[in-house]
C-alpha cells in the first residue's frame, strides 16, 4: 500500500476510534443522569479518594452526607451536576475532619442548600474555616446534630440521627453523626468515622441498628466496626469509602474478615469507584451503569 494511502487510512481509523470513545462516554453520562428516581431510593457512595461522601435521593429530595477532601471538590461538583442536582435539601457533616468536609465550602457556594447539620465539634483546619465562612456568607444556621433528630425526606421514608451521644470526646471521630435511613423495608446505616466507643454508646442506648446496608465506619479501620456493633447491624451489604493504596492501610484485613464472616457483600470505592445502590423499598440492587 502506498505511503500516502496508508497514512490516510490510519488517520481515518484514529478519528473513528475517537468518535466511538466520545459516544461511549456520552452514553455513560446519560445513563448516570437517567436513574429511575420515581418510587425508589437511590444512594450514591461517591468516590472522593481517601474520604467520605454520600448522596441520598428519595421523593425528589436530596441529602448529602459529607463532601470528601478538598482535592476531590471539583470532581464531586461535576458528579452532582451530572446527576442533575440543583438543590441539596439537607447537608450533614458527620464530623470536622478534612476528608469529610474538604469540599464543603465549594458545595455550599455552588448549590442551593436547605438545612445544614453538624455535631458540636470544631477544628482549626483550613477546610473547617472555609466551611464556616461559606455558611456565614449565605447566612446559614448550623443545626447541631443530636440523637433522635429527624430529617423530612418525604413519604414512606425515615431519616434519624442516632449520635453523637456524649457532649465531649477525646477522639474527634467519636463525634460522628451516625444516621439511619429507611425507605419502606429498605434500611441503611451511615456510620461516619464512629469508633468503638461511639458504637458501644449506640448499643447501650438501645437503638435499633439493624440495617441491610452499612456504610462502614472510618474507612474500614480496625478501630471501628467492633464485633458487638456488627452483630447488631448485621448488614447484607457493606460499603467502604477509601482511597486506592492509601497510607493508612484502609480497609483493615481484620474488618474485612469480620464482614466476610457474616457473608456481607463488600463494595469499596477504591476498587468499584462510584457505588450506586437503588431500591424500590424491598430489593436493594447495585446500579450497573458507570
Amino acid at each position: 500500500m502506498p505511503k500516502k494511502i496508508w497514512l490516510k487510512y490510519t488517520l481515518i481509523c484514529i478519528v473513528l476510534i475517537f468518535i466511538t470513545i466520545c459516544i461511549a462516554v456520552g452514553y455513560n453520562s446519560t445513563i448516570k443522569t437517567n436513574l429511575d428516581l420515581k418510587n425508589n431510593i437511590v444512594t450514591h457512595f461517591i468516590d472522593v479518594g481517601q474520604g467520605d461522601c454520600i448522596l441520598i435521593q428519595v421523593n425528589n429530595k436530596n441529602l448529602l452526607i459529607d463532601s470528601g477532601t478538598s482535592d476531590s471538590k471539583q470532581k464531586l461538583i461535576r458528579y452532582l451536576k451530572k446527576n442533575n442536582i440543583k438543590k441539596l435539601d439537607y447537608i450533614v457533616t458527620t464530623h470536622p475532619h478534612e476528608d469529610h468536609i474538604g469540599g464543603m465550602a465549594s458545595i455550599i457556594k455552588t448549590f442551593d442548600v436547605g438545612e445544614f447539620y453538624a455535631p458540636k465539634a470544631i477544628s482549626s483546619s483550613q477546610s473547617f474555616v472555609d466551611m464556616i465562612r461559606a455558611l456565614r456568607s449565605k447566612n446559614f444556621k448550623i443545626n447541631i446534630a443530636k440523637p433522635n433528630m429527624y430529617l423530612d425526606l418525604g413519604a414512606n421514608t425515615s431519616c434519624v440521627m442516632l449520635s453523637p451521644n456524649s457532649a465531649t470526646y477525646e477522639n474527634t471521630n467519636d463525634y460522628s453523626c451516625v444516621i439511619k435511613v429507611s425507605y419502606r423495608n429498605s434500611t441503611y446505616l451511615f456510620a461516619g468515622d464512629a469508633e468503638e466507643l461511639a458504637e458501644q454508646e449506640l448499643i447501650n442506648n438501645g437503638y435499633n441498628l439493624k440495617a441491610q446496608v452499612l456504610k462502614v465506619g472510618h474507612h474500614g479501620s480496625k478501630t471501628s466496626t467492633s464485633q458487638n456493633f456488627l452483630n447488631e447491624v448485621s448488614p447484607k451489604i457493606a460499603v467502604i469509602s477509601c482511597g486506592a493504596y492509601n497510607t493508612y492501610g484502609h480497609p483493615n484485613k481484620e474488618t474485612l474478615d469480620k464482614l466476610k464472616e457474616i457473608n456481607s457483600i463488600i463494595y469499596r470505592t477504591d476498587i468499584n469507584k462510584n457505588i450506586v445502590l437503588i431500591s424500590d423499598g424491598t430489593n436493594i440492587k447495585k446500579f450497573q451503569g458507570k
